[in-house]
């Protein structure tokens, strides 16, 4: 009785809500922590791209491109990955557009956000790589904040454990495993990858200030640091997946991620050797202190010295008599 009152005790309660009500709006906690997530990467993306000299709250015009196609794509991307969850017998199609009931995938995001990012940065002037870098830790940063929302879900949990921090689940769950009992703990990956994430951003944010790592290769070290984490937390979740050569698809996808990463860190290595030499590209940068005037010139009168005919007459009238 006393062990297993321990173990209650020791073990990581589910919150027992998902959402709250505001009159007829129904708010999910999951979409709380994905906004929160966004709004933190983006005023920290703002402050790092301003430090390094681009004009101030450019990253609104990126991001106004950027996270809707991420959001778009990381749901795309799930549902391609789970096709036989929306798609299979028995299944609700139109279930795959309930993205607040969870189902969105980083990797998917990822490529989504790229392109917008680009997009974003052709149309501003930002060199790519340099918003990507200053991006970097900020990503990470909304990733562990995003990751609370599984928790809230009850969602992605790893394989059954005894350890002190195994995490209750409510029962009965759809990914509960068949033939265990009421009471099993699991293994918390949302809470394994908050840690991960959070040790990440400040592992970038030290590289970056001790290498002073540009042309991507900042971005390319959360790339390859998120992705090897994301290995060994996919591989102990027990959630629905399709299984590639013995391997669940994420797991090939952060694979890929820690081949993409140091494929970028070293390519872009060997093409820039040296700093950026601003965080626009050549003939598109931004000049603080460039005055404002109106497009057209007919309305435009220069003040900035008064009439000839003005000063001769303020001389006349001002300069003293001579006796």
């Amino acid at each position: 009785m006393i062990t297993a009152a321990a173990s209650v005790v020791a073990s990581i309660p589910s919150p027992s809500i998902s959402y709250f009500d505001i009159g007829p709006l129904r708010i999910h906690i999951y979409a709380l922590c994905i906004i929160t997530g966004i709004i933190v990467a983006v005023l920290w993306t703002n402050a790092r791209l301003t430090k390094r000299g681009a004009e101030p709250w450019v990253v609104i015009d990126i991001a106004l491109l950027a996270v809707p196609l991420a959001i778009i794509t990381a749901r795309i991307y799930h549902v391609l990955t789970h096709w036989s969850f929306y798609f299979g017998e028995g299944a609700n199609p139109l279930s795959a557009l309930y993205i607040w009931e969870g189902g969105i995938a980083i990797y998917g995001a990822l490529i989504g956000g790229a392109v917008g990012a680009w997009l974003g940065c052709r149309w501003t002037g930002i060199r790519f790589w340099t918003f990507a870098d200053a991006l970097a830790p900020g990503l990470l940063l909304a990733q562990a904040i995003g990751r609370f929302g599984n928790w809230f879900n009850q969602e992605l949990y790893g394989l059954p454990t005894d350890v002190p921090w195994g995490l209750e689940i409510d029962y009965p769950n759809p990914a509960w495993p068949i033939g265990l009992p009421e009471g099993t703990l699991f293994h918390p990956t949302f809470l394994y990858e908050v840690l991960w994430n959070a040790l990440g951003v400040l592992v970038i944010v030290w590289v970056g200030r001790r290498f002073r790592l540009q042309w991507g290769r900042l971005f390319a070290v959360y790339l390859m640091w998120y992705s090897a984490g994301r290995i060994v937390w996919e591989s102990i979740r027990i959630d629905p997946s399709d299984i590639f050569l013995g391997l669940r698809t994420n797991v090939w996808a952060a694979i890929l991620g820690v081949v993409v990463g140091l494929a970028i860190f070293f390519v872009q290595k060997r093409r820039h050797p040296g700093l950026e030499p601003s965080p626009y590209v050549s003939g598109r940068e931004w000049n603080a202190g460039q005055a404002v005037q109106s497009q057209n010139t007919d309305d435009f009168v220069d003040v900035s010295e008064p009439p000839t005919s003005e000063v001769e007459e303020v001389s006349a009238t001002s300069t003293p008599a001579t006796k």
